[in-house]
């Protein structure tokens, strides 16, 4: 047995593991962007990225396209499993009738935590949405009459309620533009204050249970990769990652558990937990043949050529781009997303503690 089976072997072991456990959530509600939009800015009709509409997103689990910014499944839905849940739906698919009895997706491609004011107030108006973290917890308190019985609400006492990955896009928008890390450190206290606003107004509606991740690293991400490669070799670490973009989404998720650790003195009788995307990743970058990352984790499986197989002109999907043959090989989808094989050591690491704290299974059951 060679060492990719054999790892495999002990993934899907420890996986099963988890996968088994008794229920513990009855359902998840969750809010974010691409990373976990299940379907929302696809059944919008929006144009901005209508590629997500059709394979090859979608060609490992699902066979066909789903919404997902990804080959197939997202931590969300990894999430959803092991506790025995069926796929969180969209907030769009539950508006035309889907049952929202085990939760409702709010996350919508491309949504930012600021409002898109504050975008458009300093002439950014790249924006792919305009449905923000506070546009989708709106959405939520519309469908809270719906989805309680009770004033308590104790429906959401048994949910997780998931509140990111968001921010990421607010800072995406400043950088592509232009914007330097120094430059965009002003915004990190305002990202992280909507980030823990929303937090908090969802414990005031009936949270207990509340999941809140950092950001990924996107000094390793292709796109970064390829939009900011730089002659100097001191601009890259020994992985091949941009130090100075890495540094700047460290600094984010440390103001983000600074926040978390007030909001649990505010909110004693309720757990929050941190997710670390950031440390996650950093260990298939770090290792990626330990992890079965052959085709490697800078570069992305499908693209349209370059160093990073990002081609701004040929994204994948578009017109001269491909798909490589497997995608469990490669941790980088598109150059920005994730492939699902990524998604399911990250979910994993969140469900079994070690890239969450406290640990999402620590809830007695």
């Amino acid at each position: 047995m060679n060492c990719k089976i054999l790892f495999l072997v002990i993934l899907f072991l420890t996986l099963g593991l988890a996968l088994s456990i008794p229920q513990n959530y009855e359902s998840i509600f969750n809010f974010g962007d691409s990373l976990s939009d299940t379907g929302n800015l696809l059944l919008s009709g929006a144009l901005a990225f209508p590629v997500i509409g059709q394979l090859p997103y979608g060609k490992t689990f699902f066979q066909h396209a789903t919404g997902r910014c990804s080959d197939g499944r997202l931590i969300i839905d990894f999430i959803a499993e092991a506790f025995s849940l069926p796929y969180v739906p969209p907030y769009l698919a539950v508006k035309q009738g889907q049952s929202a009895q085990h939760g409702v997706n709010f996350a919508f491609a491309g949504a930012t935590a600021l409002d898109a004011e504050f975008f458009f107030e300093r002439n950014i108006s790249i924006l792919w949405t305009n449905n923000s973290l506070n546009v989708q917890l709106n959405w939520f308190r519309d469908l809270k009459s719906d989805l309680c019985s009770d004033k308590e609400c104790d429906f959401f006492k048994k949910s997780l309620f998931m509140v990111g990955e968001i921010g990421g896009n607010d800072y995406n928008y400043a950088f592509f533009l232009g914007g330097g890390s120094k430059q965009l450190r002003s915004m990190v206290p305002l990202v992280v204050g909507a980030i823990t606003d929303a937090t908090s107004a969802l414990i005031e509606e009936g949270a207990a249970e509340l999941m809140v991740p950092g950001n990924f690293p996107i000094g390793c991400s292709a796109v970064y990769l390829t939009l900011f490669e730089s002659p100097n070799k001191e601009d890259y670490d020994r992985h091949g990652c941009l130090k100075a973009f890495n540094a700047f989404a460290k600094y984010h998720n440390s103001q983000i558990k600074k926040a978390l650790d007030m909001l649990r003195q505010k909110y004693p009788h309720v757990r929050i937990m941190y997710a670390d995307y950031y440390g996650a990743a950093m260990r298939f970058v770090h290792t990626p043949l330990h992890h079965g990352f052959y085709g490697g984790t800078l570069k992305a499986c499908c693209g349209g050529g370059g160093p990073y197989n990002f081609n701004n002109s040929a994204r994948c999907g578009h017109a001269g781009s491909e798909a490589c043959q497997d995608p469990s090989i490669y941790s980088n989808w598109d150059g920005i997303h994730l492939t699902e094989a990524a998604y399911r050591y990250i979910a994993l690491a969140l469900i079994n503690g070690s890239s969450s704290q406290p640990p999402l299974l620590s809830r007695p059951l």
